[in-house]
């Protein structure tokens, strides 16, 4: 199995620990992870050196990250991805930038912004 494909497992068995939750006990991330037959122990020693506790998602991968490149393989195994953040615009750190900024929230959510002309000086 490929580095990339065990990170992926990883990535596979944090998304199984938190399925329909916001936080999770460190031991139950393990859990899941463990019963993925094809990580390897050295991998799964990863979450061992996390401390007990309840964590996010974003938390538990972030600290997982901090871990791979503690021990100097993050060229050779990669990174966990960090989830997007979902909910509100309004609660988003950006959000609190804007503020400090005083843009509006609209620039945070494009999707909500009219759509630009392509070429503004071309009469219709």
């Amino acid at each position: 199995m490929t580095d990339r494909a065990v990170i992926d497992q990883l990535q596979q068995a944090i998304e199984e620990a938190f399925s329909g939750r916001d936080r999770v006990a460190m031991r139950e991330v393990y859990a899941h992870a463990s019963e993925h037959v094809n990580l390897p122990a050295d991998l799964l020693a990863h979450l061992n050196e996390l401390p007990e506790g309840a964590y996010s998602r974003p938390e538990v991968i972030e600290a997982i990250n901090e871990v791979i490149v503690r021990r100097g393989e993050q060229e050779s195994l990669g990174l966990l991805r960090v989830p997007r953040q979902a909910g509100p615009v309004e609660e988003r750190p950006e959000a609190e930038r804007a503020a400090r900024d005083e843009a509006p929230l609209e620039q945070l959510n494009p999707a909500s912004l009219p759509p630009e002309d392509e070429d503004p000086d071309i009469m219709r």
